[in-house]
């Protein structure tokens, strides 16, 4: 990745997908009734196309599975592949080993692609994860590495996440899909209040991400989805967002063409027009770039 993409529509950086071949790394949390539409294998050759349509010409393919294996062959994707230019993967925070793990991925081929590590937070039932000491340690080591740290909460675990971020500092954290806030519910008030004091801290960005799949997948309009990406433009600015399209996931509600223009239209107009350059892509370079080739 390199800073200073072409703002707006071209030179477009998807900072969320996800890639997969099910006969290598089993997608467990896929139900093939509620989630037909992404029960298949989704490759490189798969996205190119949809990518290319939407001007996008660099990718960051996010683990999906809790699994340093995947993470190698994902490495392996973009060490082949020149639009996945980084890699979000996986390592077992709890590990007393953890900088080792870090270590062993970057000598992986592809290696070099590495730029954060994410653990699947939203599937934690212990309402102080991120408090533990064990997976801090883990964490403040993904930080030493110079890698980012992805935050996968859901809403009610914002408060934890902010208790985090505030406590490690030296740590960048980005937050995917805004939290996945309680859109059209009376819920997202407390949303707002806890986005707005995670966002407070200046070791924090966000992706403007898998909100199509958080509202009535049938038949969302952008004003179901606008509530969310305003508050998000007031709580981080434009310059601390981060375009993702949430491939193939956002398959479940929404074509990639269909976010991206619904995402352009909800952030292009009026004084935000000029701002775009941040969220098409600089964030997604500055934020993730410095260990990206």
């Amino acid at each position: 990745m390199t800073a200073g993409q072409a703002p707006g529509r071209a030179g477009i950086v998807d900072a969320h997908h996800h890639l997969w071949v099910r006969a290598r790394h089993p997608q467990p949390w896929i139900d093939p009734v509620t989630m037909a539409a992404i029960d298949a294998d989704f490759e490189p050759v798969d996205l190119a196309p949809l990518a290319r349509a939407a001007g996008v010409t660099a990718t960051v393919v996010v683990q999906s599975i809790a699994s340093q294996a995947e993470t190698v062959h994902l490495l392996g994707v973009a060490a082949d592949d020149s639009l996945v230019q980084g890699v979000v993967g996986w390592v077992d925070l709890t590990a007393d080993d953890t900088a080792e793990r870090i270590a062993r991925l970057r000598a992986a081929r592809g290696g070099d692609r590495l730029v954060g590590i994410r653990h699947l937070v939203q599937g934690e039932t212990d309402p102080a994860y991120l408090d533990r000491p064990d997976v801090r340690r883990g964490i403040a080591a993904v930080g030493a590495a110079g890698l980012v740290f992805d935050l996968l909460v859901r809403q009610h675990q914002l408060p934890m996440a902010t208790r985090l971020v505030y406590d490690l500092p030296e740590v960048s954290f980005v937050l995917d899909h805004l939290g996945k806030p309680a859109l059209g519910r009376p819920e997202m008030t407390e949303w707002i209040g806890d986005l707005r004091a995670f966002a407070a801290s200046p070791n924090t960005t966000a992706k403007l991400s898998g909100l199509v799949t958080e509202v009535e997948r049938s038949h969302w309009t952008t004003d179901d989805l606008r509530p969310a990406v305003d508050h998000a433009l007031d709580a981080f600015g434009p310059d601390r967002l981060m375009f993702g399209s949430d491939w193939p996931v956002c398959l479940l509600a929404s074509s990639y063409q269909r976010w991206v223009d619904a995402l352009a239209e909800m952030v292009g107009g009026g004084p935000r027009a000029g701002d775009r350059a941040g969220i098409w892509g600089d964030t997604a370079c500055r934020v993730y770039g410095s260990t990206a080739s």
